[in-house]
């Protein structure tokens, strides 16, 4: 039951491309709203612990916010690749999160990768080479697209990292509050400064961020974390990949956005080559860290 209960809220997560693409407001106002909408949500509950919030050291606190404020940009470059080239390209190469995590922890704390494990990253490398160079991935928009994608990953990643350290401090409820009322703030004022109007939008669009606010993170990101607590990581990090999949069937079935073969190779190599890494990491056969890939969604 608890494993069908993961597959459910990967299913959920993955719905997030159907209310960017149902959405008519700018990338960063959507942003803006999602991330505030989520946490108004959860303030009762880190009203009701408010003491942990005030007994919390400073740097953690202020970490929390920094990487909130990364997470915002992450939202901003995904949603806006969403509206630029197709979702199976999109959702395939933000997660080379784990990728980029894997550089991240080699290069910052100098930790060393197995062969093997770096056999799995060019695996996935190659994958995403060939869905961006795909018939979907031509043409100057959707290579925009593209690189969006894998910014957006970029970002995540470095959410991750920041938020593997803050967790050893802060609850998950006092974390993600800080870090997804960062991200609102930062959508704001990008906002401002690009004088894009946060008001005067269609109603869909508040409609479509409280749908990713209860679906994708309520319902997909706290299902997947609660998950940990009772089934291995090798098992949950291994169903988080469904994503691209589940998402590439509401393409299909919604906006009638058939992958091409190349497309649809590359993406399983993708795939293939991100599980093994993260098997390899999970049996400590490299470094070990904790992927909080589900904020994409």
């Amino acid at each position: 039951m608890k494993q069908l209960i993961t597959i459910l809220g990967v299913l959920s997560g993955s719905t997030a491309a159907i209310f960017v693409r149902w959405s008519t407001a700018p990338s960063i106002v959507l942003v803006a709203y999602r991330m505030g909408i989520t946490a108004l949500l959860l303030f009762p509950s880190v009203f009701l612990h408010r003491k942990e919030l005030f007994s919390a050291q400073r740097k953690a606190l202020l970490l929390s916010l920094g990487g909130g404020c990364i997470l915002g940009l992450h939202f901003a470059a995904f949603f806006r690749a969403l509206r630029m080239t197709s979702i199976n390209i999109c959702t395939v190469l933000a997660n080379l999160t784990v990728i980029f995590v894997a550089f991240g922890t080699t290069l910052v704390f100098r930790q060393r990768l197995s062969r093997r494990a770096w056999f799995a990253i060019f695996i996935a490398l190659a994958g995403a080479v060939m869905v961006t160079f795909s018939s979907e991935g031509t043409g100057i928009r959707s290579l925009s697209g593209c690189l969006l994608a894998v910014l957006a990953a970029l970002f995540l990643a470095i959410y991750t990292m920041v938020g593997s350290i803050c967790r050893k401090f802060l609850s998950t409820t006092l974390y993600t509050f800080l870090a997804y009322s960062a991200a609102a703030v930062t959508a704001t004022l990008l906002c401002l400064a690009s004088r894009t109007p946060l008001t005067g939008h269609a109603p869909i669009n508040w409609l479509t961020a409280l749908g990713m606010a209860v679906f994708c993170t309520l319902l997909g990101h706290s299902v997947v974390s609660w998950s940990l607590k009772y089934l291995p990581a090798p098992f949950v990090s291994t169903v988080q990949l469904l994503d691209s999949v589940f998402s590439t069937l509401w393409g299909m079935l919604l906006f009638c956005e058939i992958p091409s073969i190349t497309a649809l190779l590359g993406g399983a190599l993708c795939i293939l080559g991100i599980a093994l890494y993260s098997q390899l990491t999970m049996n400590k056969e490299t470094i070990s860290y904790e992927n909080d890939h589900s904020n994409h969604k």
